[in-house]
């Protein structure tokens, strides 16, 4: 019956059908062939309602709402601006502006899909123009959007903290390390790559300019600090900060950059409610799915294999990696989170790793299947906005995965990049 049931899913997802309702149908399915009476059904909506009923899950939409103001409000072209003051004079100019820009928007959006589409509006036309070839400026996109679910406010660690039971704000500190490490390797990936291909560089902005610029960026820039700097002082609950973010968006975009029409206003309301359905409806959606899963046992088969497969953590570790980057490249994210972590969890807890480590190697894995061909989906949202081919994205963007890869081994290797400001911060 187990074998049956995920049978169907997969052939529901391979069809096409939305993965929420693919649980959905799968878990009925499941439920119908071992039900006893009707009665039986009704497991269903609850396990539902149990999965998203966490007074955490608010701040998604929160922050959701809060990205689609401050991308609406003119944020994208004032950082762009900050990061060519920045970083524009080094070679391949517009790739490092493009990394920058990314950077600083993770910790806005933590969203990879929407700093892919905001960035790649604005910067791959312009390196189209300046002699980029249209598939590199495309895949240096992809691997730079990367880095928004990796840093504060990311909506996948904040779905694992509430699945996990653990600190939020912990997750959110254990992704600077491994964010910064991945800007610096891509940055280093598109200084070689202009050198090779004879990308220029751009003139170096004097301090005054640098200045001026951070001036008119501030107020962005300083709206992941508030986040963090709110939530780790006891100010404010996570929940409270993401509404006094949206309520902080609200002002800049309109009352300082005045960029925020009430046009635009309205259709960002919209985008955030119609994206946080989604999220929200995955995450119902996987409560009797789990259910299922746990009660047919396959949750614990998972677990137990993992964990005698060794005595020794790390090839344990080693074995969660391949099959999280297997999961990333056939699932997106959320949905990936959702159907893993119950059967990853025990696995963690049985050989003492750290759960922030932990944490940012799941999501990390997750994050690299967005950009691994052939079906990442960072790599179909930036073919379609530089209008390139599909394969020749994918042969552009091979450099920046082997690096992301790199990262996550070294964070695997050595769990004090995930573990050490969480802790040192004392949160």
């Amino acid at each position: 019956m187990t074998v049956i049931v995920i049978t169907v899913f997969l052939v529901f997802i391979i069809a096409g059908l939305d993965v929420g309702f693919a649980m959905m149908g799968a878990a009925f399915l499941g439920l119908m062939m071992n039900a006893d009476s009707f009665s039986d059904a009704m497991i269903l909506p609850l396990s539902a309602l149990n999965a998203s009923n966490s007074s955490a899950l608010i701040a998604v939409p929160m922050f959701v709402l809060a990205g689609e103001l401050m991308n609406r409000g003119g944020l994208t072209n004032r950082l762009v601006a900050w990061s060519d003051a920045m970083v524009g004079h080094l070679r391949g100019s517009l790739s490092q502006v493009a990394v920058l820009t990314n950077l600083i928007m993770a910790g806005v959006t933590g969203s990879a899909v929407a700093d892919a589409t905001a960035t790649g509006i604005a910067l791959i036309p312009a390196m189209k123009k300046e002699g980029y070839r249209p598939a590199y400026a495309a895949a240096v996109i992809a691997a730079a959007a990367m880095l928004g679910p990796i840093l504060p406010p990311s909506v996948p660690m904040l779905i694992y903290a509430v699945m996990a039971n653990i600190s939020v704000i912990q997750i959110f500190l254990a992704g600077f390390v491994p964010a910064l490490l991945l800007a610096i390797g891509y940055m280093v990936i598109c200084g070689i790559m202009a050198r090779r291909h004879n990308y220029g560089a751009g003139k170096r902005s004097s301090w005054r300019v640098r200045a001026a610029v951070t001036r008119t960026s501030i107020w962005a820039l300083m709206m992941p600090v508030l986040i963090l700097g709110g939530m780790r002082s006891g100010l404010v609950t996570i929940t409270e900060a993401s509404a006094a973010i949206v309520v902080y968006a609200i002002v800049v975009t309109v009352f300082v950059y005045r960029d925020l029409t009430l046009r635009e206003l309205f259709r960002a309301l919209f985008i955030a409610g119609r994206t946080s359905s989604v999220i929200l409806f995955l995450f119902a959606a996987a409560g009797p799915f789990s259910w299922f899963l746990s009660e047919a046992g396959v949750a614990n088969d998972v677990s137990t294999a993992l964990i005698g497969l060794s005595s020794h953590p790390m090839v344990v570790l080693l074995a969660v990696n391949g099959i999280l980057l297997i999961a990333g490249k056939i699932l997106e994210p959320l949905p990936a989170l959702v159907i893993c972590i119950p059967a990853l969890l025990p696995v963690q807890a049985h050989f003492g790793i750290d759960p922030i480590q932990f944490s940012v190697i799941v999501i990390l894995n997750l994050m690299i299947g967005m950009q691994t061909p052939p079906i990442g989906l960072l790599l179909f949202v930036v073919s379609s906005i530089g209008e390139v081919s599909l394969v020749s994205v994918i042969w552009q963007i091979f450099p920046f995965v082997l690096w992301s890869l790199t990262v996550l081994t070294l964070i695997t290797v050595f769990p004090f990049l995930t573990t050490w400001l969480p802790y040192l911060v004392g949160t």
